[in-house]
Formats: structure tokens, sequence, C-alpha cells
């Protein structure tokens, strides 16, 4: 197993990944904008909040990437099926303690449920799943983070 195909494949995935999310949004199907919602935490300037956003979503990308790796060499195999279920996994864990619970503690311009009623927050709390941007943001997160992981998984298993 190679250390660089995992970070290739992270890269691509997060190509990928970025690309069905907005696809969703574009589509109405969920609101959520993974780039904005990290870039926001560094500026507060909207539109440098997405180029940032982006930078700091690839960075993280490629850290899941190694993290997935990890998780391959501790199995001793690799695959684009297992690379899928890890991707679930990774999804369960965004929609719930990362972005619900961990990132509003975190990001200066989040609101939260502990939000006071007179402050204003740039982002809306994305509530439990995220479905306070979109009923089908839960579905959507799930399966663009399944196919991110389907394509670390088949990176590394080609390198092999």
């Amino acid at each position: 197993m190679s250390v660089s195909a995992a970070m290739i494949g992270g890269l691509a995935g997060t190509f990928v990944l970025t690309t069905v999310l907005r696809v969703a949004s574009e589509l109405r199907l969920t609101r959520i904008d993974l780039p904005f919602l990290l870039g926001t935490m560094v500026t507060a300037d909207r539109e440098r909040a997405k180029l940032v956003g982006y930078l700091i979503h690839f960075m993280v990308g490629l850290l899941f990437s190694l993290a997935y790796y990890v998780g391959f060499v501790g199995l001793g195999r690799a695959g684009w099926l297992l690379g899928a279920a890890f991707g679930v996994i990774h999804g369960l864990f965004a929609t719930t303690a990362l972005v619900n619970v961990l990132l509003p503690v975190i990001h200066p311009r989040m609101g939260s449920s502990l939000s006071s009623v007179d402050s204003t927050a740039l982002l809306e709390a994305p509530g439990f799943l995220m479905l306070n941007y979109g009923r089908a943001t839960p579905v959507v997160t799930l399966i663009a983070h399944a196919v991110y992981g389907a394509i670390v998984g088949g990176f590394v298993s080609l390198a092999r």
C-alpha cells in the first residue's frame, strides 16, 4: 500500500465530494457549502471565505485520506468497497459530532442551539444531521463521503 496513492486518491476524492455537494446545492437538494462553512472560520469576508474554504477543505481531504490509509494498513487490505464503508462512517461523524457539536464550539461565526436571541451569526447552526441545511442534506452528504472513500480505497488498492 502506498501513502502517495492515498493522498492522490484524497485529492481526487475531495474534488468529487465537493463537486457532488455543489451539484446537490445547485439542484436545491441541500444548502450545505462546506468550503464556505470552513472559510468563514477564518474570515467574515464572504468572497474570500470561499477561496480559503476550498483550500482548507482540500487540506482536510488530504488529512482524512491519511487516516483512511492508516485504517487500510491496520486491516491489511484496501479497496473501493472498504473505502466506501470508511466514507459512510466519515460522513456519519461529519453530520453528527463534527459539524453539529464540535464545529460550532470553535467557529466564531456560526450559531448554535445555545446562541442568544440578540446575537447575529453569519451562519445558522447546522442542526442534527445538518438538517437545518435541507432534508436531503444527510443523504447527499453520506453519498458524497462514500464516493470519497471509494476513490481513496480504489487508489490505494491499485497501487499495490
